[in-house]
């Protein structure tokens, strides 16, 4: 495997689910296969959880590890084609990602969308430059429109936490103070279709997400109506993802704070767990009593970061 960006890129699930059930009972099985080895983990925005969790998994796989924050200690990046340089961009990602490909093996990358050019965040210049100019692996720590890690996370915690073969799954779009990508909710959806699940999502009008990775989902405008019976909660925002009103790309386009979850909306479900990649709003995205409640799967769903980046670094190393 020489690139992670979406769920087919991993194969199958069932064998992925495996190995993370493999490594979860023996983190250090596999140390051999990153000995002399180096990750370059790249951040061009912050990070908490992808941040520990994956430098965790690649020296659990005997990795050495170099974390750079580009916004922080590194030269400012020009990351645009045919550009005079003259503003406070010292360097071009076309002479600065070969440079970083002779330092280590393989290249995580995590780069947000700027939320303001639809068409450019969706190509994901970024990070297929590295994957173009880098010559080593790339994976994604989280890009423009998609973040597998926790997507693959996600699922290896309901695949935990289920009691029955086929549950009910909803992604519910819940109300936020500052415009988030899709980045998430497309991950989310992409890998819930993939996998035996009865997957529904719910949000307000205007907030379509594309439909590469929407499609084969149910998608259900009352939320009410499509929290019943579920058995995990995925709540989450995202700004408008621009598929039906191009021109609102980006934006914020309700702020209906019926939509926050709380346990009126829990106690329509099948006994429901909660879910959120966190860092989550208190009071926006959840209320206390729910997020704080035995339902609440977010700090599993966190652990579980561990062992999704150590399947993916695994595989890529495998492929070396």
């Amino acid at each position: 495997m020489r690139t992670f960006i979406n769920v087919e890129d991993l194969g199958g699930l069932e064998q992925a689910l495996a190995e993370a059930r493999e490594i979860k009972q023996d983190r250090y099985k596999h140390q051999h296969l990153g000995r002399n080895k180096t990750l370059l983990m790249i951040f061009f925005n912050n990070s908490l959880r992808t941040r520990l969790s994956t430098q965790k998994a690649a020296q659990n796989l005997g990795m050495n590890v170099i974390v750079l924050d580009v916004n922080a200690g590194a030269w400012k990046l020009e990351t645009e084609r045919g550009v005079i340089m003259d503003g406070d961009k010292s360097e071009h990602l076309l002479e600065a990602i070969p440079v970083m490909g002779c330092y280590c093996d393989m290249i995580g990358v995590r780069s947000f969308a700027g939320l303001t050019d639809r068409e450019y965040d969706y190509a994901e210049t970024v990070l297929h430059q590295f994957i173009k100019y880098s010559g080593r692996p790339v994976f994604a720590m989280e890009t423009a429109t998609v973040h597998p890690l926790q997507a693959f996370a996600d699922l290896i915690t309901i695949e935990e936490h289920k009691t029955k073969a086929r549950p009910k799954v909803v992604l519910t779009w819940a109300p936020h103070c500052r415009a988030l990508p899709q980045a998430v909710p497309n991950s989310f959806a992409q890998w819930m279709n993939a996998a035996d699940v009865d997957f529904v999502i719910t949000h307000p009008e205007g907030y379509e997400l594309d439909p590469k990775f929407t499609v084969g989902a149910r998608i259900e405008y009352d939320q009410m109506k499509a929290l019943e019976g579920a058995d995990f909660v995925y709540a989450k925002n995202w700004s408008c993802p621009g598929v039906t009103t191009p021109a609102d790309y980006g934006k914020i386009i309700c702020k209906d704070m019926s939509w926050t979850i709380d346990a009126a909306h829990m106690a329509v479900t099948a006994d429901g767990k909660f879910m959120h990649c966190l860092p989550v709003r208190r009071g926006l995205i959840v209320t206390d009593d729910v997020i704080e409640s035995p339902s609440s799967l977010v700090i599993p769903e966190a652990a579980n970061r561990e062992i999704s980046a150590e399947v993916v670094i695994k595989r890529m190393l495998e492929s070396l």
